[in-house]
Order: C-alpha cells, then sequence, then structure tokens
C-alpha cells in the first residue's frame, strides 16, 4: 500500500506505524487519519504476521494534534455553524475504536509533543512509552473546543476525575515524568533509549501468545466498566478460548519441559 501521510511495514511480527508529517510534527489531517484505517486493514488479514502494533510520530514530535491550518477557518458552505462532530463522527471516531479493539498488544512511543488528537492516539495503546523530553496536552480548551477523539474516556479511566477534568480544562502540559507518576504511562525513558525500548517490546510481545493477549487487552477495558461477577464470567469464557489455542499447549509443555516457550500465535 501507498502513504503520503504515515509510514507503514511489517518486520519480525511486529507491524510499525508511524505518523510521517514532521515537517509539522505530525498535525492530524483528514488523509492521515483515512490512512491509519487502511493500515489497520491488516489485521483484518488472516494470513498476516503482524502480532503487535507499535505506534510513532516521526522527527521532532508524536502529534501535535488535528492540524488546523489544511483548510483555513472553519466554515460551512451554507452558513450554518461548523460542525466539528461530523469530522469526527465520519473519521476519527471510527480510527480510535479500531485502535482500541485490536486483537494484538498495541505499543505507542510518544517523542516529543502528543497534544489534542495525538495524545488520544497515545493513550489507545495497551503499553504507552515516552521518550524524557516528552509531554502531553490537552489542547481543546485553548480553542474553544471540547476534548474529542476518546479523550474524555480515557483520562478518567487512567489518572482519576480530578486529574483528568484538570488536565483538559485548564490545558497546560504534563511532562512525561510526571504522566508516569499519575498512572498515565507505562515507562519514561531516556530520548535516545525510546526507539530501541519500544522495539524491544513490540518484539517481546508479538513473540508471545498472541490469543491470550489478545483476550487479556480486551478484559482488562471491559473491568473498567463490569461489576465483579461480569468480570469473573468473562475471565471465564476468555480462558475457555485461551485453553482451546496451541499456545497454551506449548507453553505448558515448555513450563513440564523447562525451556523457553516458542509461540506462534495460533
Amino acid at each position: 500500500m501507498a502513504f503520503e501521510h504515515i509510514r507503514f511495514e511489517i518486520s519480525d511480527g511486529v507491524a510499525y506505524l508511524t505518523m510521517s508529517r514532521p515537517d509539522c510534527l505530525n498535525a492530524v489531517s483528514i488523509q492521515m487519519v483515512e490512512e491509519m484505517d487502511r493500515a489497520l486493514d491488516e489485521f483484518d488479514n488472516p494470513e498476516t504476521e503482524a502480532r503487535c502494533l507499535l505506534l510513532t510520530g516521526e522527527g521532532r514530535g508524536f502529534s501535535s494534534g488535528a492540524d488546523l491550518s489544511a483548510g483555513g477557518l472553519p466554515s460551512s458552505n451554507d452558513g450554518r455553524p461548523f460542525d466539528a462532530g461530523l469530522v469526527l463522527e465520519r473519521h476519527y471516531n471510527p480510527l480510535i475504536e479500531r485502535l482500541a479493539t485490536l486483537p494484538v498488544p498495541f505499543i505507542s512511543a510518544v517523542n516529543g509533543v502528543a497534544a489534542g488528537a495525538g495524545m488520544s492516539f497515545a493513550l489507545a495503546a495497551d503499553i504507552v512509552v515516552a521518550s524524557q523530553s516528552a509531554y502531553f496536552l490537552q489542547a481543546f480548551v485553548n480553542i474553544g473546543l471540547v476534548p474529542d477523539a476518546g479523550s474524555t474516556y480515557f483520562l478518567p479511566r487512567l489518572v482519576g476525575n480530578a486529574r483528568a477534568t484538570a488536565l483538559m480544562m485548564l490545558g497546560e502540559k504534563l511532562s512525561a515524568e510526571k504522566a508516569a507518576e499519575w498512572g498515565l504511562i507505562y515507562q519514561v525513558v531516556e530520548d535516545d533509549a525510546l526507539e530501541a525500548t519500544a522495539k524491544d517490546l513490540a518484539q517481546k510481545l508479538s513473540n508471545g501468545p498472541t490469543k491470550a493477549l489478545g483476550l487479556i487487552r480486551d478484559m482488562a477495558h471491559s473491568s473498567i466498566d463490569n461489576d465483579l461477577s461480569t468480570q469473573l464470567r468473562l475471565e471465564r469464557v476468555a480462558q475457555r478460548k485461551a485453553s482451546g489455542s496451541s499456545d497454551f499447549v506449548e507453553g505448558v509443555s515448555a513450563f513440564l519441559q523447562k525451556r523457553k516457550a516458542s509461540f506462534t500465535g495460533n
């Protein structure tokens, strides 16, 4: 597939998706969203070799958020108020839902700024690793908008309502170190170690029991809203699926034989 606003490749079981508009800090265009969505079609392919997704941004930043300069000031042709919600409905929301429901583990590697929708893309991941110079920004309020692309869903669940509301209302930068301290992200590393750290994590997950890992991300997402009884039933269903996999047989065999398991994702 040919892309202009992203780069996408699969290597050693890892799908590398890079937002590639470095001249504007990877500001999110409609074309970028559409290209990301097309790239994710790979995970609907039963013959795909991709067993993990790693998302990052090219150059000095992860993403500065929606590209406000793409079409000038918002307007409509018939004189009615501009409807930014329609853009969400048609483009951003379907992409966020696809990222959140991937059947494989998903890592984001945040370099530099992750603002607005870019921050939402990062937080949709199961594991977020950031460079020491990275920062997060809920920039919407600074231009008179409300948080979108899943921000109002992800943030309260990750850091609690008080901190989430303050982040969204104040529109202030949150450093990577503070984000890790609050539990917003998994890990902060030196700037020059970000790429290697993220790739090592992605490789480890791509070599793991893919079905079990996919079920883990499903259960982790569901547990936020489920009561205990519902979650216990979900664990029962998921464990039945996991124990029917060849990776379960391999894992037990490797344990009994005191060797490292060689998972195939099946």
